[in-house]
């Protein structure tokens, strides 16, 4: 069967429209329509599917929310993206307590066995509790909408930005035929879909912009797709035996643990219907790179791209080993232009600011900050805060971020988000927080805090703090005290002397 499988449950691509079907026309009767959003926030499911596609029958954003979010992190998504309900799983509710604004509706989809297992997560907290609006019964219950809109506003992902707020990336109405051929062009040509035959293995979370397309496109082309509720290095090998699997999207940091693996584990699964691994979003050590093709083949693909701009480079395993750190040449219909801070192009090997755009790709805005879209253009390009150069071959290397954001992981966390909950803290003078390498994530986060008076804070409090205000991947890993922070003429931190002596020596710093 041809379908979406995770854990022991399968469905059909066909049923999973029929639901979003229905989900369309329920959403409708909720008042979801064009200029309002479906907020979906859940681990990886076939509901994340049915609402997301609901969203758009309905004429609708589809707005994927990080589930590690708490509180105001969501509350603030909500408002702003003006949604008017919100799909969650079971177990995420008390995170949402009292953070969910007048006017959305909630609907509770029971947490699913192999992500409760994956999780460690009680039954109870599992189960949809009593008096809310069950997903499944609310479903039941619903026709199929009449008039499914055919012109898509896809999902309005929420990235973060310069004012420490994440910012929604908002493209309008989509014509789902004018942009077809470059939907299938790029999927071709960054992760490797060029037929129907492909099993493919989804391992990172769907509310990231990438494994979302990636799964998106896969279950679009009625391709065998399978979710990995979490991913675990071992299960990742398991499930790849298992189905057969000959695609899958991952990031470096599961590199890492896949090479951490004992000889002997890694030996005992059978991988070789491996065709097509895709990785991007971090950094990868060009030593992982290696040590991933010498054993699974030349099967390692890399991209860069980002939420605003699609897809734009590529880079095979031959590239690779013959270019070590370059994130690949622009694919078709993609352009790169390299520009110093007076806005001049530079040659080959001029490190600048990168600018990119793909031809055909819809143009987009920030939700409610359209002059924020303004400052980031440059000759029909954009610029997402990426330094860099190109090499005489057209080859793209990344060299540093323009902007403070870091990846961790696969992941973008904004420091001014922490600091901003950081510095509420009793007892913090002040505060800077900032990227640094890591072995496994790529960068960490590191907080540098000036105390009120010394010896008054720990390392351990501070964590306390911030976990029951951020998001666990936002609370920092390396928590250093300062007398006094060194600053700028200005009085602003000099952010720079602190980050750099844990980048001296290493090859990039991002």
């Amino acid at each position: 069967m041809t379908g979406i499988y995770s854990g022991e449950r399968a469905r059909p691509h066909d049923e999973i429209n029929q639901n979003a079907l229905r989900a369309a026309s329920g959403f409708q009767a909720m008042g979801v329509g064009p200029d309002s959003g479906v907020a979906v926030m859940l681990r990886n499911d076939f509901t994340f599917f049915e609402a997301s596609r609901g969203a758009t029958f309905a004429g609708a954003y589809a707005v994927p929310i990080n589930w590690h979010f708490k509180g105001e992190e969501v509350g603030y998504i909500l408002r702003d993206s003006q949604a008017r309900a919100l799909v969650i799983h079971a177990d995420l509710l008390p995170q949402v307590d009292g953070a969910v604004p007048d006017g959305v509706d909630v609907i509770v989809v029971e947490t699913p066995p192999e992500v409760a297992a994956a999780y460690g997560i009680p039954a109870e907290r599992a189960a949809v509790p009593a008096g809310a609006t069950d997903w499944d019964e609310w479903l039941a219950s619903l026709p199929p909408i009449a008039n499914p809109s055919m012109a898509s506003r896809g999902a309005m992902f929420y990235t973060s930005g310069t004012t420490g707020k994440p910012k929604g990336v908002k493209r309008g109405v989509i014509d789902i035929q004018q942009v077809m051929g470059l939907m299938i062009r790029t999927a071709s040509e960054a992760w490797g879909f060029t037929g129907t035959h492909h099993r493919v293995l989804v391992t990172g979370p769907l509310y990231h912009s990438a494994p979302n397309g990636y799964a998106n496109a896969s279950a679009g082309m009625g391709s065998y797709t399978v979710l990995q509720p979490r991913f675990d290095a071992e299960d990742f090998l398991r499930q790849v035996e298992r189905h057969r699997i000959t695609h899958a999207v991952m990031v470096p940091t599961m590199f890492v643990r896949l090479l951490a693996l004992p000889d002997a584990v890694r030996a005992r699964y059978d991988t070789s219907s491996l065709e097509w691994i895709t990785h991007g979003a971090a950094p990868c050590s060009p030593d992982v790179k290696r040590r991933m093709i010498e054993w699974l083949g030349p099967v390692i693909n890399e991209y860069f791209g980002g939420t605003e701009i699609g897809l734009i480079t590529t880079a095979n395993s031959d590239d690779a080993l013959r270019k070590p750190g370059t994130v690949g040449k622009a694919i078709t219909g993609a352009r790169i232009g390299i520009f110093d801070e007076a806005g001049k192009p530079l040659p080959p090997g001029g490190i600048g600011e990168v600018y990119v755009w793909m031809e055909g790709m819809p143009d987009f805005t920030y939700h409610g900050l359209d002059e924020k879209r303004g400052e980031i253009g440059r000759d029909n390009l954009v610029c997402i805060g990426d330094i860099g150069y190109l090499d005489e071959d057209g080859y793209l290397f990344l060299c540093d971020r323009k902007i403070e954001m870091v990846i961790s992981g696969g992941v973008n966390i904004y420091p001014a988000e922490v600091e901003a909950a950081l510095i509420t803290m009793p007892g913090v003078k002040d505060c800077a927080v900032f990227g640094i390498p890591d072995a496994e994530f790529g960068e960490t986060l590191c907080a540098y805090v000036e105390p009120e008076r010394e010896g008054a804070l720990d390392a351990g409090s501070i964590r306390a703090f911030l976990r029951d205000r951020l998001a666990g991947y936002k609370v920092p890993r390396v928590i250093e005290f300062a007398a006094e922070l060194p600053r700028e003429d200005s009085g602003k931190i000099f952010k720079r002397k602190l980050r750099e002596p844990y980048w001296a020596g290493m090859e990039r710093r991002i």
